[in-house]
Order: C-alpha cells, then sequence, then structure tokens
C-alpha cells in the first residue's frame, strides 16, 4: 500500500463507529501474536489533560536517554502524529507495513464471523504491532475514551497507570457522575500496579482508592503528595518549585501555559519519582528540568503568533474550557479579542459557551471537521446570548480562519478555541500562512 491508500483503508473503518469492550481488540491482536505482550507500558487516562501528562512524562525519559514510545489520540494534523517512537513520528513506510498486518487480520476477523474491529482498535493494534518491533524502554500509552472498556486496556501488566483528572464528559458511554466517570477511567488499574491519580472530587477519589485497595495497588494521590510554589505564570509558561513524596525536586519551567499545567505537571513528576522508587528509573536534575522544558503538546494555549497574538487551544469539554479561560482572562484585560470557536454536538456546548462569555469580544463560530459537528449557526445563536460584541457563523473552518486573517489588524488578540477536529485545521490554516 501507499500512504494514501493506507489510510483510506485505516478511516474506512470509522464507520463501525465508537464501541466500548475487549473481545475484538483481543482477538484481533492475538491473530498478530499479541505484540502488546511484555510492552513496558505507562497506561494514562483522565478526562482532561492525559495528553500533556504523556508528553511530559515521554519528553523527560528522553532526556534521561531512554528508549521511548509515545501513543496518542487523536490528531491535529497528521495521522502520524499518534505514534512516536524517540520523539519521531512514524514513518509513512512503517505505518504502511504495521497496517497491512493489522487490516489483514481485520479482515480474517470479519470472515470468520466477528464484528469488524473499529478504527481506534485497528490504529492502536497498528501501534502495538509497531512498538513490539523496536527496542522499548518505555511506552507512554495514551487511553482513546474512559480506561475499563478501552482499546488500549488490553495491556495486562503496566509499570505505572495514572489518572489525571475526572469531569463529565463522553457521559453517554462513561456515566453521568464523577464518581460512574471515576470507576470506568480506574479500570486500567492492574494488580499490584502503581497508581497515580489527582481529581478534585471526593466522590471520585473515593471510588478510585476503593478500586486500587482492591486491586493491590500501590496508591499515590498527587494532589496531597505533591504541591507546588508557584514562582512565576506566563502565557508562554509556569515557573514552579515542587516537592513530590516528601522529596525537594529543582526548578521546574514549563513551555505549556496555564495553572492547569502545573497540576498536570505535579501528576507526571509523581510519577516519574515513583518510577525511581521501584527502582525503574534513576532522575537526574538537569535531564528532569531539560524533559520538562522541552514538552510541547501542539494545539493546548499554544502561541502561533505574537503580533496580534494568536493563541490556539484545544478547550474541547467545560473543564477544558474553564482551565482555558482561567489561563488567560488575566491577560486579556483591555485587549481587543476575536474569539474563534467550533464544537462538536454531543458536547455540554451550553456550558462551554458560559465558560467563554467571562472572554469579552467578537466571536466567529464555525465547524469542526467532524461528523458531530455543533452547526455554526445553532453555536453562534448560543454564543449571542449575554455578549455585547459582534458574533458571525461562517460554517466552513478555513473561510473562518481567512476572515480572522484578513482582520487581525482590528484586534490584539485572536483566540481559537474548541474542538480539536477545529484546532488541527486552524493550524494548519495559520502555519501554512506563515
Amino acid at each position: 500500500m501507499d500512504y494514501e491508500t493506507c489510510l483510506d483503508r485505516i478511516h474506512a473503518l470509522e464507520r463501525y463507529g465508537s464501541r466500548l469492550g475487549l473481545d475484538r481488540m483481543r482477538e484481533l491482536l492475538r491473530r498478530l501474536g499479541d505484540p502488546q505482550k511484555d510492552l513496558p507500558v505507562i497506561h494514562v487516562a483522565g478526562t482532561n489533560g492525559k495528553g500533556s501528562v504523556s508528553r511530559y512524562l515521554a519528553s523527560v525519559l528522553l532526556a534521561h536517554g531512554c528508549r521511548v514510545g509515545l501513543y496518542t489520540s487523536p490528531y491535529l494534523e497528521r495521522f502520524t502524529e499518534r505514534i512516536e517512537y524517540m520523539g519521531e513520528e512514524i514513518a509513512h513506510a512503517e505505518l504502511c507495513e504495521a497496517a497491512e498486518a493489522v487490516l489483514g487480520a481485520v479482515e480474517d476477523m470479519t470472515r470468520d464471523g466477528w464484528d469488524s474491529p473499529t478504527e481506534f482498535e485497528a490504529v492502536t493494534a497498528i501501534g502495538f504491532w509497531y512498538y513490539s518491533r523496536r527496542p522499548l524502554d518505555y511506552l507512554v500509552l495514551e487511553v482513546g475514551l474512559g480506561g475499563r472498556f478501552d482499546a488500549t486496556n488490553v495491556v495486562e501488566a503496566p509499570l505505572l497507570t495514572l489518572i489525571t483528572s475526572i469531569d463529565l464528559d463522553h457521559m453517554a458511554q462513561l456515566g453521568n457522575s464523577l464518581g460512574a466517570i471515576a470507576g470506568e477511567k480506574a479500570g486500567i488499574f492492574k494488580p499490584g500496579c502503581p497508581a497515580v491519580y489527582l481529581v478534585h472530587s471526593e466522590e471520585a477519589r473515593e471510588i478510585i482508592e476503593a478500586r486500587a485497595e482492591e486491586l493491590g495497588c500501590p496508591c499515590y494521590d498527587a494532589g496531597r503528595a505533591a504541591r507546588a510554589e508557584l514562582l512565576e505564570e506566563r502565557l508562554q509558561g509556569c515557573r514552579f518549585r515542587p516537592e513530590v513524596l516528601g522529596r525537594t525536586l529543582p526548578e521546574i519551567t514549563l513551555s505549556m501555559g496555564g495553572l492547569h499545567q502545573v497540576e498536570n505537571a505535579l501528576v507526571a513528576l509523581t510519577g516519574l519519582v515513583v518510577l525511581e522508587e521501584r527502582g525503574l528509573l534513576r532522575l537526574r536534575e538537569d535531564a528532569l528540568c531539560l524533559g520538562m522544558r522541552q514538552a510541547r503538546q501542539h494545539g493546548r494555549l499554544e502561541i502561533l503568533r505574537e503580533e496580534p497574538l494568536l493563541l490556539i487551544d484545544g478547550a474541547h469539554n467545560p473543564a477544558g474550557v474553564n482551565s482555558l479561560v482561567r489561563a488567560v482572562a488575566p491577560h486579556l484585560a483591555g485587549k481587543r479579542l476575536l474569539l474563534l470557536s467550533g464544537v462538536l454536538a454531543d458536547k455540554d456546548s451550553d456550558r462551554m459557551v458560559q465558560a467563554l462569555r467571562v472572554l469579552e469580544g467578537d466571536v466567529v463560530c464555525t465547524e469542526p471537521a467532524s461528523p458531530r459537528k455543533l452547526a455554526a449557526d445553532a453555536l453562534a445563536e448560543k454564543m449571542r446570548e449575554g455578549r455585547s460584541g459582534t458574533v458571525r457563523a461562517i460554517a466552513d473552518p478555513m473561510e473562518a480562519c481567512r476572515y480572522a486573517e484578513e482582520h487581525a489588524a482590528d484586534y490584539d488578540v485572536i483566540l481559537a478555541a474548541g474542538s480539536l477536529y477545529l484546532i488541527g485545521l486552524v493550524r494548519s490554516y495559520f502555519k501554512h500562512e506563515e
């Protein structure tokens, strides 16, 4: 297969939707020789922040000279972003080789009467197949959705599991309460495997700790076992002095903005200290500081331009929007703002719009590149309530970007926020224009 044919065949599985469950995944991997077995996995779940925590972990481990894989989802601009090895995206030829093996097994399954694996299941199997053929010290593995029935949860003996946050999202699949969602996330815990978490809900914390106790997991609440003395807060990132599990670590500088990134960093730092305490890593201060500083997650409060300030953020649910607003509001006082936004219809757009009302200015509502998109007109109608600025609906995201580009001189700040299926398009547009 050439690369485009490879992607077409992978994306063709999208018609099977998202169906949680592990039977199909286990059968698919069995036919591939169980490539996931014996992979040195660090498994990361959470409503928000799991991509950033995964990036911090992978970056620090790379800075220590380790052989590291990083599996994330979704991608922003290129499909190959999802599968990294040693800080580099999987090559087209390598993706095609892995996909040929996996898609062949998918065809065999359906021929034998099995339901077809979903696209995410096939992509996860591609990742496992690829990583199993490379020397690897750690595979940082980000959960796709939930945890208990997520395709990544076929890993039987991870080195470490982490939960970054619990909030109301994907409720149709995961439940309508923080406790129910916490139970699904804690489904990644395995017997005797250390579990690190940072959640603000007592209900969620109790569920997580009960599951950890049931499985005999050493339990580390980063919200209590770690703290940060904030030294500087900027849009470009915070600087702080951490203490983790009673140990004072060197001053850390982050390149991802927002106070929520300090919490994400504390989760990652707690995980790293736990790895060291278990004899799986020897932390060096220089490598720790370098890795944390070099970690960047595209599309998370990312500055694309300085004049006018152009920010993009994949705030795709209410918790993400609240974190974004807390991070940017102090820096936008008195500035002329253009907000470019588009969200998915299955998200709680009312709560997201309500949180965004704090940011005064004009708004352009557009649509993400997803069949689940909320119509631009519908979003604009919600945005107009209680807002004094102009609100426009421009359904085509490229036209919306062109509008922002053409009117950039009228604003001090352009902020694109919403679905990652939109933020990837916005990033590609403005990077290309640059």
